[in-house]
């Protein structure tokens, strides 16, 4: 049955489509997983690497983290300088969600994603998928990231798109309750089985 309710479908990227994680790179660096794992909850943080999504440049936001943390010069410089190592490819069920949805013909696709400008073009080129989206917002490119307000009100303004027929999909929580108190219906996604589940519960997916 056709769905009448929802005209648009907007994904976050990472960690959602795109199998992004440090880890993958930082468990080749460090010795043991409790390294890396501190090294990425007091060096290189989530909140660092968002400075760089909000439109810091790569080499800004890896000088100054330098600085403040000499002994880790060559494990920050890998951050960036191996970024690609971090990519483990697509999420294979969730790209087919994505192909459904763009198949039925019955939705806007759109992605809003919190990414550095000058590390997205790579994905761009790795990932054929993201050329079936209708339009792409990119935090990095625009200076402005989830959870602000302004930047879900960004594509909403540039796609001309009614937040009251639209569902919204991200893996982190603070994200999603943003997008729900800014007045977005939202999922948030922890697996390709759950969000078919939740997407075929709203008549999205058949």
């Amino acid at each position: 049955m056709k769905n009448h309710a929802y005209q648009s479908v907007i994904f976050d990227l990472g960690a959602v489509l795109v199998d992004w994680n440090p880890r993958y790179l930082y468990h080749k660096i460090f010795a043991t997983p409790e390294e890396t794992e501190y090294f990425l909850e007091n060096i290189c943080t989530s909140d660092w690497n968002e400075a760089q999504d909000a439109g810091r440049s790569l080499q800004d936001g890896t000088e100054w983290l330098v600085t403040q943390h000499p002994q880790y010069e060559a494990q920050i410089r890998a951050f960036y300088g191996r970024w690609r190592e971090m990519l483990a490819g697509p999420i294979p069920g969730t790209v087919q969600i994505l192909r459904q949805l763009k198949d039925s013909g019955q939705f806007k696709l759109y992605a809003l994603t919190n990414w550095s400008n000058e590390t997205f073009p790579i994905a761009l080129m790795e990932y054929e998928f993201l050329q079936w989206f209708d339009g792409i917002v990119v935090s990095g490119k625009e200076k402005i990231r989830k959870p602000q307000p302004d930047f879900y009100q960004l594509l909403l303004d540039r796609y001309s798109v009614n937040k009251s027929s639209t569902i919204f999909i991200d893996d982190n929580l603070r994200n999603v309750q943003a997008a729900e108190a800014f007045g977005i219906e939202s999922i948030l996604f922890e697996s390709p089985a759950q969000l078919s589940t939740e997407l075929s519960q709203r008549g999205i997916l058949n």
